[in-house]
C-alpha cells in the first residue's frame, strides 16, 4: 500500500534554550489510499536552535520507518499473541504443533522473535484435566504477577475443552516458576476456549468463546473478573455467528481481541471453519458504554480480513504496538489452500504481523493479509514554534 501524502506535525513552546529533538514525536500520522490513515515511525533530524531563538519558528525534517517484519514471522505457531512489556522485550506465546505444551520467547524487537530461543515453560498433564489440546495461550502481566490464559482437553475426553490460568511471580516469565490456578469459573461445563482479558476504565473483564450444552454454535460472552482466574458478576452473550461468512463448515465466533482507540473499544474474533474459509470479524462499542449490555456492541456485517491469492485462513489474531508506538496485528494464515483430512492438524497456520492502519472514520482497517507499506521517499515535516510572547527580538 502506498503512502500518499505524510501530514506535518506543528508544536508551539514556551522557551528555545532547552529544546531537544526529543519534544517531536516519535511517529507521525500518513494518509494512504481509499480514507486509510496510520501511524509510522520516525526519526528527527536536528532542531535549528539558532534560527528558532532568532525568529520564533524552524522546520525539521526527519525519516519515516516503513516495518519490514519477516513473512511468516514464526513458521508453525498458530494462535499467536505477543505483548509488549516494560522491559522493553516483546513475549511471544502460541499453539504449539503437538498441543502439548506452552512455550515462550522473548526479543527486544518484534523482528528479532523469529530466531529467539524457545523455552517450554508449561508441560501438559499426562491425565485427567489439561492433558490434551493445549491451545491458545495468552500472556498478560496484571498486578506485577505473569500470567498466562489458556485451553485445554482431558486424555479421557479430547474435546472437553476448558479455560485455564497459571501463574508466575518471577521477573523473568521464561525462567520462572509456574503455578497452575485451575479453571475459570465460567457457569458453564461446556466446550469453551480462546479467553482472553483485558482492562478498560478500572475494571478487568474476560471474553471467551462458549459452546453451550451440546450446542454446535461456538458464541463469544464476556464477564468482569475479580482476579486474573476468577470471574464475578454476569456472564453475558455479546456475538453469535449470524452471518453466513460466520457459518461457513461450522458456526463460529472465537478468538476475541481487544483493542481501544479513537473514542471506542474494539473486538476483533474469528469465524468459520479453520481451513480458508477462517476470516475475522469485528465487533465495537462506544468506550462509556456498559459492556455488560449486549445492546452496547455492534457487529461489521462483513469480515474485515479473509483469504487473498497467497495467504489462506488468516484468523485469531492479537494486537501489539511498534518500537514507535504504532498499532501492529498479529495473526496466522497458512500459505496454501488445499488441507488434507482435519485442518486442525494441519500444522502450517504460521504466525505473522503486520501494520495496523486505521480509517478517517476511525475504525481500524485491517487490510488483506500480508500488506505491506511501500518504502516512500517523502520527508516528515516539523513546524516548531516559540509562543510570541516568548520571542527574543
Amino acid at each position: 500500500m502506498k503512502i500518499k501524502n505524510i501530514n506535518p506535525v506543528e508544536l508551539e513552546i514556551n522557551d528555545s534554550n532547552d529544546v531537544k529533538s526529543s519534544i517531536l514525536p516519535r511517529k507521525v500520522a500518513v494518509e494512504l489510499e481509499d480514507s486509510v490513515v496510520g501511524e509510522i515511525g520516525v526519526s528527527w533530524g536536528e532542531l535549528n536552535k539558532k534560527e528558532l531563538k532568532e525568529t520564533g519558528e524552524t522546520v525539521v525534517y526527519g525519516e519515516v520507518h516503513v516495518n519490514d517484519y519477516p513473512n511468516p514471522l514464526i513458521e508453525q505457531r498458530a494462535d499467536p499473541y505477543i505483548y509488549k512489556h516494560v522491559d522493553g522485550y516483546y513475549y511471544f506465546t502460541a499453539s504449539y504443533p503437538l498441543y502439548d505444551r506452552i512455550i515462550l520467547r522473548r526479543s527486544k524487537s518484534i523482528q528479532g522473535l523469529t530466531d529467539a530461543e524457545e523455552v517450554e515453560i508449561w508441560h501438559k498433564h499426562e491425565k485427567g484435566i489439561m492433558s490434551e489440546h493445549i491451545w491458545a495461550p495468552e500472556i498478560h502481566f496484571i498486578d506485577n504477577h505473569w500470567y498466562i490464559h489458556f485451553a485445554a482437553g482431558d486424555r479421557d475426553d479430547i474435546w472437553a475443552i476448558r479455560p485455564y490460568v497459571i501463574e508466575c511471580t518471577d521477573k523473568n516469565p521464561l525462567d520462572g516458576r509456574w503455578v497452575e490456578k485451575g479453571q475459570v469459573n465460567t457457569s458453564f461445563q461446556s466446550f469453551s476456549l480462546d479467553a482472553t482479558t483485558f482492562e478498560h476504565q478500572g475494571e478487568r473483564y474476560l471474553v471467551w468463546a462458549q459452546k453451550v450444552k451440546e450446542d454446535t454454535i461456538s458464541n463469544l460472552y464476556i464477564s468482569k473478573m475479580d482476579n486474573p482466574w476468577t470471574l464475578k458478576g454476569e456472564q453475558v452473550l455479546i456475538a453469535t455467528p449470524e452471518y453466513e461468512w460466520e457459518q461457513q463448515g461450522f458456526y463460529v465466533n472465537e478468538g476475541p481481541a481487544f483493542i481501544s482507540k479513537n473514542g471506542r473499544v474494539y473486538i476483533s474474533y474469528s469465524a468459520s471453519a479453520t481451513d480458508d474459509r477462517y476470516c475475522m470479524g469485528l465487533l465495537y462499542a462506544d468506550e462509556n458504554s456498559d459492556l455488560l449490555d449486549p445492546h452496547s456492541w455492534m457487529k461489521s456485517s462483513n469480515p474485515v480480513m479473509e483469504s487473498n491469492h497467497h495467504e489462506f485462513g488468516p484468523g485469531h489474531n492479537s494486537f501489539t504496538v511498534d518500537d514507535f508506538g504504532g498499532d501492529v496485528l498479529v495473526y496466522h494464515a497458512r500459505p496454501y489452500k488445499e488441507i488434507n483430512g482435519n485442518p486442525l492438524y494441519d500444522h502450517n497456520r504460521h504466525a505473522r504481523v503486520q501494520q495496523l492502519l486505521w480509517r478517517k472514520d476511525g475504525f481500524p482497517y485491517f487490510a488483506s493479509p500480508g500488506m505491506r507499506l511501500e518504502n516512500t521517499t517523502l520527508q516528515a515535516k516539523a513546524i516548531v514554534k516559540i509562543k510570541k510572547e516568548d520571542v527574543v527580538t
